[in-house]
């Protein structure tokens, strides 16, 4: 199978590249495929090996033609990061960083693919994998990393070019949706508390407290099921506002009247909290008695407030140093393996661009183009649930207790814990298309 020019005699550039893994069924092939002709060069298909059985891998031997070097270094730019490698392997190229806070000029810029470079004639796995970042290698020490290009320091050594890199695509499933999508999130919210091979993730935004569905999700935190909560100053006051005065932006949560002079109660909310001393202080105070913040502090479940432009006060424990919020964000976020993100689509993105490929994400929101934004960005792996908060909320706690009193706790015993990792696999796969 091939594609070439009409004048092929013009083309004067060619090499040969392998793609290997479920390229039929993930669709990684027809994408390597596309990434050729969309750049202008041909490429000819000289051997192909299909898998039979559902988990056998396929190969196929590419070769790859087109009018210069300059074009064929462009389109191994694209298809690489598609897990595409060349037949003759070669060291990546290495090169000192001549500033802080700078990548060298035509630097690897990385996926949130799981990825390996290639030196002294070995392959070695990047750690701390993230997108949009450099890959450092630390030669003395064998050690090669991801790093934002604000935490770059003159002398490190970066990767520069593709070649000497070779990306893993993370296997995309192509089965059709089969039940309902809440259950198959409460599945895999039980799955990781009974389990416990990582952490889970909610990233959270204000019209949690907005739509009154507070409550089920402090009943999630009470029993549990997160580990970490990643959120605004904007979620926390709203919260911490209705916890005190009854209002979210001023409004009765529970009967949806104007409270008189209730736009002030944020702003008074967020004093109160800064005249205590934070948000801990004032649970262990007896001042905060409820609300979403409070049973984080009661539970000992950690959370991370990143502040923005536009926030009031903020609260004491809201970082207003953007990069600072990143750093630590990056440090939590180590042992995620399941993130669910509600309702907030500057974070979900924040969040969505630290996060590496093999962390399963469900995105919910009324708003569909939260999820669009999330998946452009490279955060593929995202599922998205159209839905109001409140209904999606209460569902999930209703999907969780039918759960449990169905056994499914006592189910997830060690030795059933491979076999249920590949069924909440594919229950999860099935979200991507309902």
């Amino acid at each position: 199978m091939s594609n070439e020019p009409e004048s092929f005699e013009a083309v004067t550039v060619s090499q040969d590249i392998e793609v290997n893994g479920h390229i039929i069924d993930s669709l990684i092939l027809p994408k390597v495929l596309d990434c050729i002709t969309s750049a202008g060069g041909s490429f000819r298909i000289k051997n192909i090996s299909v898998g039979q059985a559902r988990n056998d891998p396929s190969f196929a031997l590419v070769e790859v033609s087109a009018l210069n070097q300059e074009s064929l270094d462009a389109i191994w730019g694209d298809i690489s990061d598609h897990g595409a490698v060349p037949v003759i392997a070669q060291d990546c190229s290495l090169v000192a960083a001549d500033m802080d806070g700078a990548f060298p000029e035509g630097f690897y810029s990385t996926t949130n693919q799981k990825t390996e470079v290639r030196v002294d004639g070995e392959w070695m796995n990047v750690a701390n994998q993230e997108m949009d970042c450099g890959i450092r290698v630390d030669q003395s020490a064998g050690a090669a990393h991801c790093v934002p290009m604000s935490d770059v320091c003159a002398e490190q050594t970066f990767v520069v070019g593709h070649l000497g890199v070779r990306v893993h695509p993370q296997q995309r499933g192509t089965e059709k949706p089969k039940g309902p999508a809440i259950r198959q999130i409460a599945y895999e919210l039980i799955r990781a508390r009974r389990v416990r091979r990582g952490k889970t993730l909610i990233v959270g935004g204000p019209a949690i407290v907005h739509t009154g569905s507070g409550e089920h999700f402090c009943e999630l935190i009470r029993r549990g099921y997160f580990d970490l909560l990643f959120a605004g100053n904007a979620l926390a006051t709203h919260d911490i506002e209705q916890a005190l005065f009854g209002t979210s932006l001023g409004v009765y949560v529970d009967r949806g009247d104007l409270a008189d002079a209730g736009h002030e109660h944020h702003l008074r909310a967020i004093n109160r909290i800064r005249r205590l001393g934070g948000i801990r202080a004032a649970v262990e105070s007896g001042d905060l008695t409820s609300g979403i913040m409070y049973e984080c502090v009661r539970s000992g479940t950690e959370f991370l407030l990143a502040g923005s432009i536009r926030d009031d006060g903020p609260l004491p424990e809201v970082i207003a140093d953007v990069l600072l919020a990143q750093r630590q964000m990056r440090e939590k976020i180590a042992d995620v393996s399941f993130c669910l993100m509600i309702a907030t689509t500057l974070h979900s993105i924040a969040v969505g661009n630290l996060l590496p490929a093999w962390v399963k994400v469900v995105c919910v929101d009324i708003n569909p183009s939260t999820v669009i934004k999330l998946s452009d960005r490279g955060s593929f792996q995202t599922v998205g649930l159209i839905t109001d908060v409140e209904p999606f909320l209460r569902a999930l706690v209703d999907e969780v207790n039918s759960l449990e009193e169905r056994g499914v706790r006592s189910a997830l015993t060690p030795g059933t814990q491979k076999s249920r990792r590949r069924f909440v696999r594919r229950r999860l796969q099935r979200l991507s298309e309902s």
